[in-house]
């Protein structure tokens, strides 16, 4: 398992390995001594069809830090920094992440997170540094035009909750604390 830096402050890509063999595979998503400060206390696995886009969700109070791994398809993954006082904030960081390249992503407090289910069947599974709070729960529009992703999709299943979110300029003037 090798952990590359990114251009983001603190956000890491995680390299496991596959291994393979008549059986099946076995790979190691999560090795503590290697994250150290990482103390994931809430454990989520999400099943999403292709081109379901879920997102970019953050936390209002008691953020999250976040460790993300794909078990089961590919997502496109995709994180923006809302941290104020970061080189990177307002910027966006797009991952392919997906059982056969073995990757994880650990994404740091202050960030919002989403991604988009890029075959048949993706089961994600990530930790959580802090508890779900449902009354605290916010998110960007997944397409807002300012952000400027390029989402592989033109036209995606969002949930009716997610299309409200909020676009990141209403996000930035609601949220001061970012």
């Amino acid at each position: 398992m090798k952990i590359k830096n990114t251009k983001f402050k603190d956000l890491k890509i995680i390299q496991g390995e596959n291994h393979l063999d008549k059986r099946g595979a076995f790979r190691e998503i999560f090795l503590k001594n290697k994250m150290k400060g990482f103390n994931g206390i809430f454990w989520c696995v999400s099943k999403s069809k292709k081109n379901v886009v879920r997102g970019l969700h953050i936390q209002k109070k008691n953020n999250q830090a976040k460790y993300i791994s794909v078990i089961k398809g590919k997502v496109f993954d995709v994180v923006l920094d809302l941290r104020k006082k970061s080189k990177t904030f307002g910027k966006c960081y797009k991952i392919i992440l997906s059982d056969k390249n073995s990757k994880s992503l650990y994404i740091p407090k202050g960030f919002a997170h989403g991604f988009m289910g890029m075959e048949k069947e993706n089961i994600v599974v990530y930790a959580n540094s802090n508890y779900r709070s449902k009354k605290n729960e916010t998110g960007i529009l997944w397409n807002d035009k300012n952000l400027k992703i390029k989402w592989p999709i033109k036209k995606p299943l969002v949930s009716p909750k997610d299309r409200k979110n909020l676009t990141f300029m209403e996000f930035c003037k609601k949220n001061k604390r970012y």
